[in-house]
């Protein structure tokens, strides 16, 4: 079993190392590229296509692994439908609304496939059955970490490290558990997204374009359902929000960013953590490799929580939350003046001085 599942691994990997240069020529060909403006790091057109190899790469170690035996259709023809709305916006640049309509189809087929989280135990409370719950909760699920890695894919290899350090996570999680679908699948896009990195490390030679950041953001989504599905603890609940803690931290720095500078929320702006990291002096691989070893240390924190006690896991958000805004305060990720923790802890110490 362990065998056949390292050489989908090593299949996906070696066909992403393969495809990715075909993709490329592909993607100039088509016209899917990314033009330079004020708000990129980048200074030249580059292809932004490289979702495309990555999926091609994930179907060649599906096929290697033999997951066509499993009952996993919809969660195929879902991915499929996701990289084509993906596909569509690298090369037209679709509107919000016509890329939301692709992510929920596609979440839609989940759900009927009866792949739903159907009751969440919450601690002192108990079992709570969501009922017709279910499918809104299990779509807005889907949609949500879909889009989540798209919210970080600003500079070269940032979305795809921190998306293999996602993936890494859960395929350990499915590994001590012993869910060996989950696993299997896990280190298939694994497999890929380390070979589609060889291209997309800084200096980029392609960009993994809305296709990528969309079926990665899937893949995520239906991994963690998966692990998931059906009864869970609110805790549980929590460790794939956790995993993802690195996207979904600088998404909710950014509203509140918006809001305190009076701007709409949906406004583009160079406030972003990988920006910010930047404006204080780091290079560009430094501030990728920075975020690394952050989404490593949400990981490491998602596994602490997974294997925790309630209590535990109370005291271990708690630290983490105020740790990410202590972080927030120090690199200015609202505005320079935004700094109650650290403004606070100087008053108490002047006062107990």
């Amino acid at each position: 079993m362990y065998v056949n599942i390292i050489l989908a691994f090593l299949a996906a990997f070696a066909s992403a190392l393969l495809v990715t240069p075909l993709v490329i020529k592909f993607a100039f060909f088509i016209g899917a590229t990314d033009k330079p403006n004020v708000r990129k790091v980048h200074q030249k057109i580059m292809p932004r296509l490289g979702g495309l190899a990555i999926f091609l790469s994930v179907a060649v170690g599906y096929v290697v692994a033999g997951l066509y035996d499993q009952k996993v259709t919809a969660i195929t023809v879902a991915g499929i439908i996701i990289v084509i709305t993906g596909i569509l916006d690298d090369k037209f640049e679709l509107s919000p609304k016509s890329k939301l309509t692709g992510q929920f189809i596609a979440s839609l087929l989940i759900v009927m496939s009866g792949l739903t989280i159907q009751n969440i135990y919450i601690p002192f409370i108990g079992d709570v059955l969501l009922g017709y719950l279910s499918i809104p909760i299990t779509i807005l699920w889907i949609i949500a970490i879909t889009n989540a890695i798209n919210l970080i894919d600003g500079l070269d290899g940032l979305a795809a490290g921190v998306s293999a350090i996602a993936i890494a996570t859960i395929a350990v999680m499915a590994f001590m558990n012993g869910k060996m679908l989950i696993l299997t699948l896990s280190l298939i896009v694994l497999g890929s997204i380390l070979g589609f990195l060889f291209y997309n490390f800084n200096p980029a030679k392609i960009f993994m374009g809305d296709t990528g950041a969309l079926f990665l953001g899937y893949c995520i989504s239906v991994l963690s359902l998966l692990g998931l599905y059906k009864s869970v603890t609110l805790f549980s609940f929590i460790v794939p929000i956790l995993i993802l803690g690195l996207p979904i931290f600088d998404t909710i720095f950014a509203i509140l960013r918006r809001v305190a500078n009076k701007k709409p929320i949906s406004s583009p702006d160079k406030g972003h953590l990988h920006h910010r990291l930047i404006s204080l002096g780091m290079s560009h691989r430094r501030a990728v490799l920075s975020m690394y070893c952050l989404s490593i240390f949400f990981s490491f924190v998602a596994l602490m929580v997974s294997s925790s006690t309630i209590w535990g896991a109370i005291v271990i958000t708690l630290i983490l939350l105020v740790l990410l805004q202590l972080l927030a305060e120090l690199v200015g990720l609202v505005n320079q003046n935004y700094k109650p923790m650290i403004n606070m802890y100087k008053v108490l110490r002047k006062k107990y001085r």
